[in-house]
Formats: C-alpha cells, structure tokens, sequence
C-alpha cells in the first residue's frame, strides 16, 4: 500500500481537501517573490538602453567602421553616415566635403585611432528640451578630454556614424 493512501485513510476527507487546498495556496503565495528577467526596475532597464557598448550590432558595426577607415573606403563610409554627419563646428565652404577635409587635415590616422578606443554612452537633449539622443561615443565623456572625438547614433534600428569633430570647438 502507498504510504500516501495510508495518511488518508487516517484523515477525514475534508481535511485532505483543506490540506491541499492551502499548500497550493501556500505555493502561490510564494511564486511572486521569486526573481524573473522582465521584473527589473525602469531605471536598470532605460540604462541597459543607453549603453550598448557590448551589444553585437553595435560591435559589428564598429568593426565594418574600423576596417573601412583603414582601407579609406569611401563609398562604405558614406553609407555608414547619418544624413547630418558633423565633422567640423563652423559651416563649411562651398564645396567642402568631410573627405576633403580629412585628407586635407590628415585625419584619417586619427580617426583610425579614435575607433579604436573604448565607447561609452552619452546622452544628449536639444536646445529647447524635447529631443534626447544617446550617442555611444570614444573616447568616454570627460570634461578635460580636447581630442577628436566619435559619436555613432542608432537611427531606426541600425548604428550610423553621426560625428567626428576636434574638441576644441567644445
């Protein structure tokens, strides 16, 4: 005989009905307590968000930038591009194009050696506050850095290249 008969024959019916009753209760009553993925707070979430330093899209088009600057690639970096690309911080002449200007400043070295640094988030908002954008930029914010610097931008689900500028004109 299973021993689980043998305790009922011992209780009443409806004592093993309650039994079971509140030790399901009892489970359910401890199930929400336990850890799921999608219970993290909104802020560990909207950071998660930000820094995309370790994603694989992000890795994968860091890498297709770095070997492109290294060939001076021009129409792959073209299309890498965001539409409103910055590379200097006073109009440019008639004329003038980014290619130009980095052979012209022989930037490429430098670019080259940008990319290869370490990119963290930064977070930026418009002139009149409506408008947030997180660049993944190299190197790290630093309020002291005055180098060249790199900002890439997801733009409908794919990374471009928004900028490359001196920070001289910060």
């Amino acid at each position: 005989m299973r021993w689980w008969k043998a305790v009922g024959r011992f209780m009443p019916r409806n004592m093993t009905v309650r039994i079971a009753i509140l030790l399901a209760v009892f489970c359910l009553w401890g199930a929400p307590g336990c850890q799921a993925p999608y219970k993290k707070s909104d802020q560990a979430a909207a950071n998660a968000k930000k820094d995309q330093s370790q994603d694989v899209s992000f890795q994968a088009f860091v890498g297709r930038l770095q070997s492109a600057v290294a060939r001076k690639d021009l129409p792959a970096l073209a299309s890498m591009m965001s539409a409103d690309f910055g590379y200097r911080w006073d109009p440019p002449p008639e004329g003038d194009n980014v290619f130009g200007y980095w052979n012209e400043h022989h930037l490429w070295p430098v670019l080259a050696s940008v990319l290869k640094q370490r990119f963290a988030a930064n977070e930026t908002v418009s002139e009149d506050g409506t408008r947030r954008r997180v660049f993944m930029v190299a190197p790290p914010p630093d309020p002291n850095y005055r180098g060249h610097r790199v900002g890439l931008v997801q733009v409908g689900g794919a990374w471009k290249f928004a900028y490359f500028v001196s920070g001289e004109g910060l």
